[in-house]
Parts: C-alpha cells; sequence; structure tokens
C-alpha cells in the first residue's frame, strides 16, 4: 500500500511539474513570435521564413515576424537566438550554413545542435553547376576529362570561403580526383561575371539563384547536385548520374534555443507541419525554387548533426584551412 501511494505521490508532482508548460503551450503565442534569418533580406531563407510566418500567423492565430540579423556567414544570427530565452518567442531559420558553420567556423560562440531545440524541416534545394556557355566541356565527364588533361588550369567560384557553394565546389574536386582551385567572390553577380570573363569556368550555386540566367541562355546548366533530378530543371542530369559519388542538397529548418517547453515545440511542430500539406503554401514555396519539406523535431537533429560530420569530414579530406 505504501508503495502505491509514493507511486500516486511521484505522479501527482510529475503532473503538477508538467502543469506550467501545458498552460504555457496553450496560451503560446501570446506576443510576437520573432523569426531570426541570419542572412540578408531577399534570399532564399528570408522569402520561406516570410511565406512560414504568415502561414503560422493564421493557423496559430498569433503574431510572427521575420528579423534579418546577418553577418559572420549566418553565425550572428544563430548565435543571437542560441542566447535568448527558452519561451518560444525566438526561433532561428536555418540552413545548410549552419551545419557549415557547425562543421568548421573557427570562432563559433555556439554549439550547432546542443544549443538549439530543433522543430522541423522546412524545404530542400539543391545546387546546380554551372558554367558560361563559352566554357567548352557540356556534361560532367567533359568537366573532368578537360581538369585532368591540364591539371590547375581551371577555377571554380562560389560566394565565399566557408559558404555552402564553396563546399560544394571542394566535395566535387574531392569526389572527382580534379585540381580545381577556389576563387571566392562575396556575391553571385560577382560570380556570374567571373565566370563570363573567364575568370573562373565553373561554380556551384543555389538554383533559384541563377534560374534565371539559365532560362536566358547566359549560363549551361551542367548537373544538380541532388541524388535525384531537380522538378525545376528536369533535363539537367545529376551529378551522380555521370559517375561521380556526390550528394550536396541545401535545406531550411526552424530551431528553437535549447529548453524550450517541448508542448510549445509539438506545437508549433504540427503547425509547420499543417502548412507544409497545404497546397497553397507548397505553391508559394515551389515558385521560389525550393521543395517544401517537413519533419519531427528528432528527425531534423539527426539531419543536422549528420551534415555537421559529412561537412567535417571534407574539411580534413580537402584540407581546407580558410573559412572565413
Amino acid at each position: 500500500m505504501l508503495n502505491n501511494r509514493n507511486l500516486w505521490l511521484a505522479s501527482f508532482a510529475a503532473a503538477l511539474a508538467l502543469a506550467p508548460a501545458a498552460a504555457s503551450a496553450q496560451e503560446w503565442p501570446s506576443r510576437t513570435v520573432r523569426i531570426v534569418v541570419p542572412n540578408g533580406a531577399g534570399g532564399g531563407t528570408d522569402i520561406v521564413a516570410r511565406i512560414l510566418a504568415e502561414a503560422l500567423g493564421k493557423s496559430l492565430n498569433g503574431s510572427f515576424i521575420v528579423e534579418n540579423k546577418p553577418g559572420a556567414g549566418t553565425t550572428l544570427g544563430a548565435d543571437s537566438v542560441a542566447k535568448a530565452a527558452p519561451d518560444g518567442y525566438t526561433v532561428l531559420m536555418m540552413s545548410n550554413a549552419h551545419a557549415v558553420a557547425g562543421a568548421g567556423h573557427p570562432n563559433l560562440k555556439y554549439e550547432p545542435v546542443k544549443d538549439f531545440k530543433m522543430v522541423s524541416l522546412v524545404g530542400t534545394v539543391p545546387l546546380v553547376m554551372v558554367t558560361a556557355t563559352a566554357f567548352p566541356p557540356k556534361t560532367v565527364q567533359e568537366v573532368v576529362a578537360a581538369a585532368k588533361a591540364e591539371p590547375g588550369k581551371f577555377n571554380f567560384a562560389s560566394i565565399g570561403a566557408g559558404a555552402t557553394q564553396h563546399f560544394a565546389g571542394e566535395l566535387f574536386r574531392v569526389s572527382a580526383g580534379i585540381d580545381i582551385k577556389h576563387v571566392p567572390y562575396r556575391t553571385t553577380p560577382a560570380v556570374v561575371a567571373g565566370l563570363m570573363t573567364n575568370e573562373v569556368q565553373i561554380t556551384f550555386e543555389l538554383v533559384p539563384a541563377v534560374q534565371g540566367q539559365i532560362a536566358a541562355g547566359t549560363l549551361r546548366a551542367i548537373a544538380v547536385t541532388s541524388p535525384e533530378r531537380f522538378a525545376g530543371l528536369p533535363d539537367v542530369p545529376t551529378i551522380a548520374e555521370s559517375g561521380v559519388p556526390y550528394n550536396v542538397t541545401s535545406w531550411y529548418g526552424l530551431a528553437f534555443p535549447a529548453g524550450t517547453p517541448e508542448p510549445i515545440v509539438t506545437k508549433i511542430n504540427t503547425a509547420v507541419r499543417a502548412a507544409l500539406a497545404d497546397p497553397a503554401v507548397v505553391e508559394q514555396i515551389k515558385k521560389t525554387g525550393i521543395a517544401a519539406k517537413s519533419s519531427t523535431s528528432d528527425e531534423l537533429e539527426k539531419h543536422v548533426t549528420s551534415e555537421i560530420a559529412k561537412w567535417k569530414k571534407l574539411i580534413a579530406d580537402a584540407g581546407i584551412t580558410k573559412l572565413e
């Protein structure tokens, strides 16, 4: 009888402990929720965040705003969320850059997994390997053959050392066993200009950033970086189809600061998954060149962890030392 009484008291105590969190989740959101985008306005991360903010505001009967906090390769915004109060009113819109920074940023002030409570994936998008149309190779095999015939002659561009685009190029170099050099620029337009003047010959860029130039015939799409073909470029093969083992898919996801009450995490996860099942929201996201995709909290945590491990291995294999 004593054991039963003790069990009852323990259960009652546990229920009391959970009561404030449950009540908080029922009331949440009672004020404005900030979705921190660690990039400037107008990019893929920002656009997806704004689409989601509108959808969540409607479904949760609350106010969701996007706050752009760019700087230090997305780590400035991520750090601000990691250190924010874990009350459900500050959430980070992550991208693959979060994992890239976690793998090798030299001055990271937070733990990229432990300091966050993952919510859900939001979408995925491949990169595309492009060249100027004047560059003779038209396939992955021809690019590899040209690079092997003249080691060190050709360059690939990115929007900066340590960026996803940089790592995509390094992974191709290592996977194909070729000698091509990295040339960092600051912006995608600068990269395109470098391609047109033959200062660089190849780049890897997010599909939405160069889809217009591909359609206009200014750039040639050689291959997409995902393991399967991309619906927005159905006639463009994957790098893996050429025989080079390769997979780079950029992604977007939401995360709270670590310690955010589980009922709030569950509530927003449910709302995100419902939004990403809404055809109208899916179509809005699709127009940006991104494929909507949701997940559980645990699935996103595993994904981020595996992405960090992948990029850490690349840093070691490729001998990358300059990351900012």
